[in-house]
């Protein structure tokens, strides 16, 4: 895939474009988007990523655009996952909903920084060293057992090394001070919750990246696509954490359907890694070919499906709960006592 230097500049410039509407047109005034903003806002979002993927399959082909979309879909679905953390930083640090925006947007941007340096290094290894494709599948795989074991009844955020490391080396007030980051206090600087929460927010983001970029580097080995299809994928994850606020605890099966869309990815790029084989202990360091890839379509109808298995069987699951849950409420076998 042959991106001239001309098309990363326009992208890059669109991607700043971007952020610029959200922090000069929804972030200045610091307010809680109403679900028709959310709504309206994560559309026009999912709407420039479709459009850019049409025009990668109308300039490069459809194998690369479908890499793209493959790779997209992934990233979204593993960032809703994200949002669940994102929940559980702002109850934690009692962020109020109008500043919550801001928070995440910084959080997001700091994430997209740290997102490219990670792609950049990604594919610096896979153009130098082959085996690297076993790591990352053998990773993907151990991810995906451990999402499908993951158990989140009555988390609660633990702050990570980077934040502890924040709050001994910078002064922080006690509560906030408006949406300002720093603020003084009796002539001195001191950092606000503000700052400590978007630091939370950012860092956490980059242990997401620790398995969202091996997990598309294994569908797509372009980095224009993988870079492209984080970034429209962060993007519109500040509109998608309103929007889908109150449905989280109902997606009660996402993490089964996360681990099988890991899992499966992790066995694509154990195959690739023996079609690539360069490693002496294994088949004399020859190529193994016996194998055959997974292609792009199969793994992109892999993700949808699982996708829409995995939603549609959560929230059946949870209709399913509320009525048994309505029904022993008005049993007869469920005592009221009469009021004295």
């Amino acid at each position: 895939m042959n991106v001239p230097v001309w098309v990363w500049a326009v992208t890059v410039v669109a991607i700043l474009a971007m952020l610029a509407v959200d922090y000069v047109g929804h972030v200045r005034t610091p307010h809680a988007p109403s679900l028709r903003e959310a709504t309206r806002w994560s559309i026009v979002y999912v709407a420039i990523a479709v459009v850019f993927g049409l025009i990668v399959w109308a300039v490069w082909g459809g194998q690369y655009g479908g890499e793209y979309f493959a790779g997209y879909i992934t990233e979204k679905s593993l960032s809703v996952d994200n949002l669940f953390v994102f929940v559980l930083i702002m109850t934690s640090f009692r962020v109020p909903r109008e500043y919550q925006q801001k928070v995440l947007l910084i959080g997001i941007t700091i994430a997209l920084v740290m997102r490219a340096g990670f792609i950049a290094a990604g594919a610096a290894l896979i153009a130098n060293f082959s085996w690297v494709f076993y790591l990352f599948g053998a990773f993907l795989i151990w991810t995906a057992i451990a999402q499908a074991r993951h158990k989140d009844e009555g988390e609660e955020f633990k702050e990570n090394a980077v934040l502890r490391l924040t709050r001994r080396v910078l002064p922080t007030t006690d509560s906030y001070v408006g949406d300002k980051m720093t603020a003084k206090v009796d002539g001195k600087r001191f950092v606000t919750p503000m700052l400590i929460v978007m630091i939370a927010i950012g860092s956490a983001d980059l242990l997401f990246a620790v398995d969202s970029i091996p997990a598309i580097f294994g569908l797509t080995q372009e980095t224009y696509l993988v870079f492209t299809a984080n970034a429209f994928s962060l993007l519109g994850l500040r509109q998608l954490y309103f929007l889908i606020d109150g449905l989280l605890d109902r997606l009660v099966y996402l993490n089964y359907g996360l681990a099988a869309i890991l899992g499966m990815i992790g066995v694509k790029l154990l195959i690739h890694a023996l079609h690539t084989n360069e490693l002496p202990f294994i088949n004399g360091g020859e190529h193994v070919e016996a194998i055959p890839e997974i292609s792009t379509p199969a793994s992109l109808g892999f993700i949808l499906v699982v996708l829409t298995i995995t939603t549609v069987a959560s929230l059946r699951r949870d209709r399913a709960d509320r009525r048994a849950a309505a029904a022993e409420m008005t049993s007869p076998t469920n005592p009221v006592k009469d009021p004295e």
